[in-house]
């Protein structure tokens, strides 16, 4: 397929739209998503525009495509933001208007549920950003991590090579969003071992593509993945799961259905986000969610060495729930040097 392009970059002082394509939880959960847009005003210089349905609870597929449209159609948004995921995005595709979206292309930023968008728009030819929702990564508590604000900065304002670097620390642990207090003192952080590469001993170029494991699933289950198989090959893929933290055998269940289907050896590289080991539902002790994060990478590894074994991976890259979080781009250009044990992306 034909590599997509970079929609122009906002600057300081622009309009970007905030929608919520997939759940309208700020307006349940009120504080995270206010401190995200008091820093989007105030850090990043930018002004936040809400649509019908940024707030609205249970809003149809029909009113958040229309929502889409209005921000991408009008000429003085400068890019889209995603206030938060969800699970029911894969519903607003079909009332897409494609040849709207394509005459009108936008940055937009978003991860989690919002990987159905990211894909839709790169399959019309748009370059969009992994990361970044208003809720959680501008939202967070005490202040946006330095990691974070600095990919985001970089997608968000520049064009051009950024490397993504190692986070020596990690948050997996939240605290309620209706609390307060939660937004009091940052997030507690704990040591993080680093980046495990595996067949790290060359060099692979390639376009981005990927996203949240559990949606591409159901994307590739219903059909919605546009591409012929064999148009991704030496595409650089990556993958993240979310807070509901799917058992291993799932997840190698998943890769091995992809597996089947040829698309997991078109890859050459496989960046494999640092898996969320914890939740309000499911609150594991340290070494649980060590034990957790190793039988998933496990799962991959057996995945690969079934169906693509030359592919060379990389494990828990700070990418998709985890914190910090960097911006990987959909569709943009990423360098994955095995020998020199760095990863480059073209925001």
């Amino acid at each position: 397929m034909t590599v997509p392009v970079h929609p122009a970059k906002p600057r300081p002082g622009d309009p970007v739209a905030v929608l919520s394509p997939s759940s309208g939880l700020p307006g349940h959960l009120p504080l995270p998503y206010e401190l995200g847009l008091r820093r989007l005003r105030e850090d990043f210089g930018l002004k936040a525009v809400e649509y019908p349905t940024t707030r609205k609870t249970g809003a149809t597929p029909e009113e958040r495509a229309a929502d889409i449209h209005a921000a991408f159609a009008d000429p003085d948004i400068k890019a889209v933001i995603a206030s938060i995921g969800g699970d029911d995005q894969i519903t607003v595709l079909p009332h897409l208007d494609e040849d709207l979206l394509r005459a009108n292309p936008k940055p937009f930023f978003g991860y989690s549920d919002n990987t159905n968008l990211l894909l839709f728009l790169r399959d019309l030819g748009m370059v969009g950003y992994h990361g970044c929702s208003v809720m959680v990564e501008l939202g967070r508590p005490g202040a946006m991590h330095p990691l974070t604000a600095d990919s985001f900065r970089a997608a968000l304002f520049t064009s051009g090579e950024y490397e993504l670097t190692p986070s020596s620390t990690y948050g997996d642990v939240n605290r309620p969003w209706d609390d307060p207090r939660t937004f009091e003192t940052e997030p507690e952080t704990e040591p993080a071992e680093g980046w495990f590469w595996h067949n790290g001993d060359r060099v692979v170029e390639g376009v981005g593509w990927g996203g949240n494991v559990e949606i591409l699933s159901w994307l590739l289950m219903a059909g919605r993945v546009g591409q012929p198989v064999d148009s991704y090959a030496g595409d650089v893929l990556f993958l993240e799961t979310s807070e509901e933290m799917p058992h291993a055998r799932d997840v190698f269940w998943i890769l091995r259905s992809m597996g089947e289907r040829g698309l997991l050896r078109q890859f050459p590289a496989l960046l494999m986000g640092r898996a969320k080991s914890w939740s309000f539902e499911n609150p594991l002790e340290p070494q649980d969610r060590a034990r957790y994060r190793r039988e998933q990478r496990e799962a991959v590894l057996r995945a690969l060495d079934r169906y693509a074994p030359d592919t060379m991976a990389v494990f828990d890259v700070d990418l998709g729930h985890t914190d910090p979080q960097l911006v990987v781009p959909v569709g943009g250009r990423i360098r994955v040097d095995g020998p020199a044990r760095r990863i480059h992306v073209t925001y």
